[in-house]
């Protein structure tokens, strides 16, 4: 196993149906890869689990209309940071440089502020079929 940047030492990929209540099973998922870092910050995990029950119920909420689904989760934990992928073949995301700027929070909105805060590294883009795909990463070090 490559550990040269590219390739993550420890790998998980979830798959839950978009539904609220499984997003605690990526919640679960996240602590239990964390632990095979040997001094994962107890402060990051806090941070990083709410940033991904903001990705997923993005996804949840907006993907599939009521209709159902699934969200693929991916953990990456490498010596140096934990990147977290969270993706749907929902109805797709409009990305923030592209939606008109009224500063109308009023439902929900604040998602996307949060995990941008939380995480060092935040990507939004379409997912390879559709939907969304939504990675966020974490730094372990300075």
């Amino acid at each position: 196993m490559s550990t040269n940047g590219h390739n993550p030492p420890h790998s998980v990929r979830l798959t839950i149906p978009a539904k609220a209540e499984y997003i605690t099973l990526g919640r679960l998922a996240l602590t239990g890869i964390t632990r095979l870092h040997h001094d994962f910050p107890a402060e990051l995990l806090g941070d990083m689990k709410l940033a991904l029950t903001e990705a997923c119920t993005n996804s949840v909420r907006h993907a599939y209309a009521g209709g159902a689904g699934t969200v693929e989760i991916v953990y990456e934990l490498y010596p140096d940071r934990l990147a977290v992928e969270v993706k749907d073949q929902g109805e797709g995301f409009t990305p923030r440089s592209e939606r008109p700027e009224d500063g109308d929070l009023s439902e929900g909105g604040l998602g996307i502020a949060i995990i941008e805060a939380l995480s060092d590294e935040l990507e939004i883009t379409q997912g390879d079929e559709g939907g969304s795909r939504l990675r966020f990463v974490k730094k372990l070090t300075a």
